[in-house]
């Protein structure tokens, strides 16, 4: 058994097939001034050829995984174009008389030395970007064909040392079982469209320096997404428990598909709204086949990311159109971008910072660029025509900065007003609760806006001080701490004095045992990831409010988070 990390559910079980290394090696070859003209003709056309190429990736995807997920071509587009990528190669042939293949291989390997030395995981993955980029380049210049997978339509395990989305774009999610990569993370491309595909992945195994080559084409392999697990040639005994897991899984997913259009409505008639996080048309349409109510975060940020420039209004109108007409009416919060921290654009130089968490991001972002900000409210209103859609700010801190929104809010009303294009004139605007501040604020911000949603993971991080990315204190995030319980009480009783509205947005919201937290507190909706809707709407139908309200009376007498684990885990075994 060789240990890795899960970045995609599920189990596999077939044999393996490993993809080669898109690599070559080539000798420094020089070339004649005079032939200089020839070699960037031969780059140039490399360059089409492969920008055609990719937009073909691109529109075989968009009908797979969605619109979303098939941008992330748009980023391999822009590397073609960048001006630091292209002068590297076109200096080593003006300048070194080097052959256009070797400047490419030359110009790859400098830059992914480069990214892959930061101590960055988004960089790390950007590195991986102009490999597969600068390796598609390489191929024309060569003449080289495209590895192919096994013609037949045997279903396999496809196993490799990396995996970029050019090559997974091309994979029959039909013929392949699983996904093994010997690096690699939970956030690369290659893992977010392997979830979009519901392709288990492994990545990142743990491997001796001996076996850099572990696994050879053919061997049986069983594959565990969940907990990141590979067995080489299993026992008949672990295939059968491995498959009988499979099966238990699989039925699971099918017996909870019978709650996709029941209400969820606890034994004593709490009626707890359970809406969607999503980033995509693909997430939305796994929410909605789930029964969800609406989607409570829509996180805009992933327009702005794998791309060249800031999205135009009409980019961003398209696309809260298109969501709020799937929605038939059902209510979409869009939540204003939220980048900076751990959220880069590869286009938008942010400030160094120490403590970037704390930092520029966010709401602060917006209202410094007050042209982005405006252009997104802009898209948002224009969008509401179309739907139930609300707007929401993140990481307000302040009555200020919501203020300080809404006038940005009102201006760009007054300018559609104007211009003559329609739009929800009672849109309703909220924010995230992710910040102590806030809950300490929050019967004042409660005046300033028509719903609070409260983001459980910042919450959480802010207020025990704990970067939950951080291994060494990673035990100090604690969800259940009893100042987190607290913190939740104080916001929910803030939004019920005031009468407006309140949701859970944050990772929390579909943590099954803190689901009678949520009904004792009495809040109006969970939102969540579509594909823990079913599996919480389940456990809401068989809990009790009432017995929830005096779980969470006993839950706050608890002096530690290790009493208020107990309590929960005992009060959930009775319900079962």
């Amino acid at each position: 058994m060789i240990n890795g990390i899960g970045a995609s559910p599920g189990i596999a079980i077939g044999k393996s097939f490993v993809l080669p290394n898109w690599e070559w090696e080539l000798t420094d070859q020089k070339i004649d001034v005079a032939d200089l003209a020839r070699e960037f003709e031969r780059l140039y056309e490399g360059i089409r050829t492969s920008k055609v190429e990719i937009e073909q990736m691109k529109d075989e995807l968009r009908e797979v995984v969605g619109t979303e997920e098939s941008t992330i071509f748009d980023a391999h587009l822009a590397i073609l174009d960048d001006p630091a990528f292209m002068n590297e190669i076109q200096g080593m042939i003006q300048r070194q008389y080097k052959a256009a293949e070797v400047a490419v291989k030359e110009a790859i390997d400098h830059f992914v030395t480069m990214f892959d030395l930061l101590d960055d995981e988004y960089m790390k993955e950007r590195a991986l970007d102009i490999k597969d980029v600068g390796n598609r380049l390489l191929k024309h210049l060569l003449g080289a064909p495209e590895i192919t997978l096994p013609s037949d339509t045997q279903p396999f395990i496809l196993v490799a040392k990396e995996l970029s989305p050019s090559q997974l774009a091309h994979l029959n999610p039909q013929h392949v079982l699983g996904i093994v990569t010997l690096s690699g993370s939970t956030t690369s491309h290659s893992a977010i469209m392997a979830r979009a595909l519901g392709i288990p992945l492994v990545v990142s195994l743990v491997v001796e320096e001996a076996q850099e080559d572990p696994i050879q084409t053919g061997e049986m392999l069983v594959i565990d997404g969940n907990e990141g697990i590979v067995l080489i040639e299993p026992t008949i005994e672990e295939i059968k428990q491995y498959a009988q897991l499979q099966h238990v899984q699989r039925e699971a997913r099918q017996r909870l598909r019978g709650f996709a259009n029941v209400l969820p409505v606890t034994p004593d008639g709490k009626k707890l709204e359970l809406g969607a996080n999503i980033s995509s048309l693909k997430e939305l349409e796994v929410a909605l086949s789930s029964g969800a109510y609406g989607v409570g975060l829509f996180r805009t940020e992933f327009l702005y990311m794998d791309r060249q420039r800031f999205p135009r209004e009409d980019e961003q109108f398209d696309v809260y159109r298109s969501v709020a007409e799937h929605l038939c009416g059902k209510p979409l919060i869009i939540r204003t971008l939220d980048i900076g921290g751990d959220k880069q654009l590869d286009y938008f130089e942010l400030p160094e910072e120490d403590n970037p968490f704390l930092g520029y991001r966010a709401i602060r972002i917006s209202l410094d660029r007050t042209d982005l900000f405006k252009t997104q409210l802009r898209a948002i209103l224009r969008a509401s025509h179309y739907g139930q859609v609300k707007v929401m700010y993140p990481l307000i801190s302040s009555v200020e900065e919501v203020q300080g929104a809404n006038r940005l809010l009102e201006e760009a009303k007054q300018e559609l007003l104007a211009e003559g294009i329609p739009f929800d004139t009672e849109l309703e605007t909220g924010i995230m609760i992710e910040l102590p501040a806030a809950v300490q604020i929050a019967e004042l911000l409660a005046e300033e806006v028509d719903f609070f949603s409260i983001g459980t993971n910042d919450l959480v991080q802010f207020t025990l001080a704990v970067d939950r990315m951080n291994e060494q204190i990673s035990y100090l995030y604690e969800p259940f701490h009893p100042a987190i319980l607290r913190m939740l009480k104080m916001t929910v009783e803030a939004a019920k004095k005031n009468g407006i509205k309140i949701s859970v947005c944050g990772e929390m919201a579909s943590d099954l045992d803190a689901l009678p937290i949520w009904l004792a507190l009495d809040v109006d909706e969970l939102s969540m990831s579509g594909h823990s809707i079913l599996e919480v709407k389940e456990r809401l139908l068989r809990t009790n409010q009432a017995e929830s309200r005096e779980l969470f009376a006993e839950l706050l007498r608890c002096r530690t988070s290790a009493d208020i684990h107990d309590k929960l885990k005992s009060f959930v075994k009775a319900i079962h």
